[in-house]
């Protein structure tokens, strides 16, 4: 009897066993196949690169290299791109064009031969950017990086200047005053210039007289009529390319 009972309690489990659904193993890796996949896919979505240059003019001094800075942000590997730099204001508008394989002489305009380069060990970083060596006052102006297998184009401006450091000299001294003139050459843009007391009070002084030469560059003086023992400064500054240059001078007694 007891037996039976067990056989029959055996039985009605095996039929309560077949009413319900079979999980497979395979089943069981396909559900975690499924979640790895799915989880690759949500971490290679992310947000999209974007091909980023100075939203303000880069400002650079004739004579000087400059780095016109461009970048993927977030960083991509950029090796495999063609890079392209051109200025479409000038014929042939290429400044530099860089292909897989390095650099491509062909329809390079004449003004910047040996004159560009392009960081190629830091494309892998996804940096873009392009040098300039001994920058000339014919360089400033609207530059393109362009990326054309990704679509991306991007403008920079650079703006060039040239200084130098004023000159004050007598115009003449007499008993009870001294004229001071002050001049500085080889600027661009064309600058203003300011007499200042020792205390760093502007003075009134005489008209700026401008020249320009035939190089571009501008000449300024302005003179300066002294009747005190003081410390004089001759200040010149240029506000477009942020510069400014001082020469003091002291007037005894």
């Amino acid at each position: 009897m007891t037996w039976e009972t067990t056989t029959e309690h055996q039985n009605e489990k095996r039929k309560s066993s077949m009413l319900q659904p079979k999980i497979q193993p395979s089943d069981g890796l396909s559900f975690r196949t499924c979640t790895v996949f799915i989880f690759m896919v949500l971490q290679s979505v992310g947000e999209p690169s974007q091909l980023i240059c100075s939203h303000q003019p880069i400002v650079a001094l004739a004579g000087d290299d400059v780095i016109l800075s461009c970048h993927f942000e977030p960083a991509i590997n950029a090796r495999s791109q063609t890079v392209i730099w051109t200025r479409t204001d000038l014929n042939p508008k290429y400044i530099h064009y860089h292909n897989p394989g390095g650099m491509v002489d062909l329809d390079q305009n004449p003004s910047y031969h040996y004159r560009t380069r392009l960081f190629v060990d830091e494309l892998k970083n996804g940096t873009v950017s392009m040098k300039i060596f001994r920058v000339k006052l014919s360089d400033a102006g609207k530059y393109e990086c362009s990326l054309p297998l990704m679509k991306m184009y991007v403008s920079i401006q650079l703006t060039v200047g040239a200084v130098s450091a004023p000159v004050i000299e007598f115009v003449s001294n007499q008993s009870r005053e001294v004229v001071l003139q002050c001049e500085a050459k080889g600027w661009y843009p064309e600058p203003e210039l300011f007499w200042l007391d020792g205390e760093g009070n502007l003075l009134s002084a005489g008209p700026t007289e401008t020249v320009r030469g035939p190089d571009d560059l501008y000449t300024v003086s302005r003179r300066l009529t002294v009747r005190k023992s003081d410390n004089f400064t001759c200040r010149v500054q240029q506000k477009n390319i942020n510069q400014t240059r001082e020469t003091h001078f002291y007037v005894p007694g």
